[in-house]
Order: structure tokens, then sequence, then C-alpha cells
């Protein structure tokens, strides 16, 4: 463009906009409710690439039995529940150390009803992962148990969710790529 006396020179087939231009519906790419739409991904998405496995420990086994498990599993919690499957609580990794730091020692023959975390937050399985990763955030907590009708489907971690999205975007910016090129 050349500019001549401060002023723009447009070129000829330029035309400026008119008030009847105005008047057709303008699109966006993404807005907020675009991106927290239905279609938005769930914890069954999860679910159904992961399983649905859970592993559990009884509330009266030792941490010890525990620790066995953990690394046997190559895990960071267990759910804790009955013989009825019902949950009672769940045991991570940082339960562990924070005994071990209270009784160093001493901690392997505690039963695990008494280092559990016995209020548990859990999600359902058309739970947006936007709000169970903004849960697990805010609450500080890295595995969330899936529960439907009272019964324990899953377990979702902080790890499960954030590798989702990050395929999520890998995805999209392979399509946005594909959409430049042509």
């Amino acid at each position: 463009m050349t500019i001549k006396s401060g002023c723009f020179l447009m070129p000829t087939t330029y035309q400026a906009p008119r008030k009847s231009d105005n008047q057709q519906k303008k699109t966006v790419s993404q807005s907020a409710q675009s991106n927290f739409a239905a279609g938005t991904a769930t914890v069954q998405n999860i679910i159904t690439n992961k399983g649905d496995a859970v592993f559990s420990i009884n509330p009266q086994d030792t941490l010890g039995k525990a620790v066995e498990l953990l690394s046997e599993k190559r895990i960071g919690a267990l759910v804790v529940s009955d013989s009825g499957g019902t949950l009672l609580g769940i045991l991570s990794e940082r339960d562990i150390v924070r005994k071990l730091a209270e009784t160093p020692g001493r901690t392997l023959p505690h039963k695990v009803e008494q280092v559990m975390t016995c209020e548990v937050e859990v999600c359902t399985r058309n739970e947006a992962l936007v709000s169970v990763l903004r849960r697990m955030t805010d609450g500080r907590f890295r595995h969330m148990p899936v529960v439907e009708n009272n019964k324990l489907v899953g377990v979702v971690t902080i790890g499960d969710v954030v590798n989702y999205r990050l395929n999520e975007l890998e995805y999209e910016t392979l399509q946005l790529k594909q959409l430049v090129v042509g």
C-alpha cells in the first residue's frame, strides 16, 4: 500500500462497508459456550480408553500391604472399600508419606482406615473433564473415583485428564494445519 499525505490509497477493487453489510450473521470459531458445550469430553471418554479396572483395599489391611499393592500395580492410590464394594475412602501415596513423617520406622503396621482420606470427591461418567480437572486442581488431589448409582465404576487421575486433553489439542492442531495447507 502507498501512503500519501497521511492517507492510505486503497486498491480500486476495494469497496467500503455499507450499513447492509452489518446485517449478515456474524460467526465465531470459539466461545465460552462452544468450549463447554454438550459435545465436551466426559469422564466416560477416559473410562472407554483406559478401562474400568479399580484396585481396592480393605480398611483393616495394613499400610504394608497397601504399599506392596501400590508398587505391584504401579499406581498412586487405592480405593478403600468393604467386602460389598462400598466406597469408604481412598489411600494415596501422599497419605502414606505423611504417616511416615509422623511415625518413622513404625508406619507399615498401621491399618489403612487410620490413614485413609474419608471424605472422597467422586464424579460420574457423564461429568465434563473440564469440571473434574478444576475440582482436582482446586482440591489438590490427583485421583477421583467414578460412581454410578452408588456403585464404583472406575477411577480417573489428573494424569488421565491432562493426557486426554493433550491428545485433543494435538488433534485440533493437526486439523488446523490441514485446513491451512489445504
